[in-house]
């Protein structure tokens, strides 16, 4: 069985986060979808979350490619994957080839697990959605 893990804050859910969570269910036999708390995405973006935590968490959980939701407390992938193995972890391409996710990618290697890369959804972002409300 594989076991996948992906995150995201997934506010204001749109297609691209479906389109993510179907493509990564399609590559593996259970998915485990990391939701960022409220704290973490203030802690690194310094913005509050349109949707509450809780609320993110439950329209997360009834999308039928997700096994599991738990909360992501920390932006550290290693440590979640030392606490809870999974064999490989879907991640936006736009980090591939960083030096934090080629370091990612050799620590992962050690416990047999892997990171692929899937692309995004063209035209479509929390942040844009951001700016159409802020027109309007």
């Amino acid at each position: 069985m594989i076991i996948g893990y992906t995150t995201g804050v997934f506010d204001m859910f749109h297609i691209g986060h479906l389109n993510i969570l179907r493509r990564a269910k399609e590559k593996c036999d259970y998915l485990i979808v990391g939701v960022s708390t409220d704290e973490l995405v203030q802690s690194y973006k310094h913005k509050t979350p349109i949707i509450p935590f809780e609320q993110r968490c439950a329209i997360v959980k009834a999308i039928r490619y997700v096994d599991e939701v738990v909360p992501q407390v920390s932006m550290d992938k290693l440590a979640f994957l030392k606490e809870r193995h999974f064999d490989v972890m879907f991640h936006g391409d736009e980090w591939k080839g960083t030096e934090l996710y080629n370091r990612y990618e050799e620590e992962f290697s050690n416990y047999e697990a892997r990171i692929e890369y899937l692309s995004h959804t063209e035209g479509i972002s929390s942040s844009s959605l951001r700016k159409k409300l802020r027109k309007e």
